[in-house]
């Protein structure tokens, strides 16, 4: 049993038989764009959450209910069946999944909340996947361990709600770790946990209120560009499967600069470098240096990889010089959502303030921010 607390906004709907999981949302701290190159992330939970009651209702009736929609809805298990762009087909997703594991799924009756802000790259969607994938896992005793929920998790996102995802936003959210990053290798799924003592700084998100319009598409003109860099490679180097296997040397090499692909090989090829280094920052417990990685890798999503946009690139910006600040980044696929940074607690205040009045004046655009904490992955309360 975990020691979080159930929200208010669903006491009312526990009685006795219900079971309340909690499933956090997830920052990556290092280690963009690498997932679907078979590279690493080091992403962690964080201390905002989907929350769902579920309870047994002996019937095949499924009854769902969203406390922040203030909606209904009710259909039985073999009328599961995508409910594009609503809130239900996340939890639907999760239901088929069950099934095609040849899993008998009873009916059941279940109500969903979260604090999770929508939009802002925190990956709500993978919180209430893993969210009712674990409660699910717990009511009917079906024994999937934390590795087959987040695949199953993942496997929804990709047929229920349509996005192609990699598989970190599921896994963070079920394996997350209080005060810790996870070192997630995209391939394998190995995992280690590395210490974030952050001490007298906290991780504050700048949300750049812009939505990610180009993201979809240029999503995968990226992996295309890297598909084709690693063919080239594979012409030399016939051992190279992904730009996991390939080095800034055989990049370099076989690449011409002229290329597309070639400044975007070389951004995955130095960010997975780069998120080794800064594990072994985390290891020494050098926080400071952990962070000017972030503004490396930051520097790289937005010349090389151009995934950035104006907002994003503002607001790195305008925080790169203050002593206060140690690291600072744009965060998930780009061209709008959160920056994260590492911030002195002292100075959180001032830099909001500052630069939310800055953002205003320059770009014309509210600046909204969340403080997060590093917390625990899924869990029952």
């Amino acid at each position: 049993m975990g020691l979080y607390r159930i929200p208010i906004q669903l006491e009312k709907f526990v009685n006795p038989g219900t079971i309340v999981v909690r499933s956090p949302g997830r920052i990556n701290l290092i280690g963009e764009h690498t997932d679907y190159n078979n590279g690493f992330v080091l992403p962690a939970a964080i201390d905002k959450a989907v929350y769902v009651v579920i309870e047994k209702n002996e019937t095949d009736a499924i009854f769902l209910r969203s406390v922040d929609f203030n909606e209904t809805i009710e259909t039985t298990v073999a009328d599961i069946k995508p409910a594009f762009g609503h809130w239900s087909t996340y939890i639907l997703g999760v239901a088929a999944q069950v099934i095609k594991k040849g899993v008998m799924l009873p009916g059941f009756k279940l109500t969903v909340y979260g604090d999770v802000p929508l939009g802002a790259g925190l990956s709500s969607s993978a919180a209430i996947e893993c969210a009712v994938a674990f409660a699910m896992n717990e009511l009917f005793s079906f024994g999937f361990d934390r590795r087959e929920l987040s695949l199953l998790a993942q496997h929804a996102e990709h047929e229920y709600a349509g996005v192609k995802c990699g598989i970190m936003d599921q896994f963070a959210s079920l394996f997350g770790k209080k005060n810790n990053v996870i070192r997630l290798d995209c391939r394998s799924l190995e995992y280690e946990y590395f210490p974030l003592e952050l001490n007298e700084f906290t991780v504050v998100l700048f949300d750049t209120q812009v939505k990610h319009s180009l993201a979809s598409s240029e999503y995968n003109v990226r992996r295309a560009q890297c598909e084709a860099g690693v063919s080239l490679i594979q012409q030399k180097y016939p051992e190279v499967k992904s730009l996991r296997d390939a080095t800034i040397l055989m990049v370099n090499e076989c690449i011409s600069k002229e290329d597309a692909s070639y400044n975007r090989c070389k951004y995955v090829v130095e960010e997975i470098a780069r998120l080794q280094t800064a594990c072994q920052d985390l290891v020494k417990g050098d926080v400071r240096a952990f962070g000017k990685e972030m503004f490396a890798t930051h520097d790289g999503l937005s010349k090389e990889y151009e995934v950035s946009c104006k907002e994003l690139d503002y607001l790195v910006e305008y925080v790169r010089d203050n002593p206060a600040v140690i690291g600072a980044r744009m965060m998930g696929g780009g061209f709008g959502g959160c920056t994260i940074n590492i911030i002195h607690k002292d100075a959180v205040n001032e830099i909001v303030t500052s630069l939310s009045d800055a953002y205003a004046k320059d770009l014309g655009k509210e600046l909204k921010h969340y403080l997060v904490n590093i917390e625990d992955g899924t869990s029952v309360i």
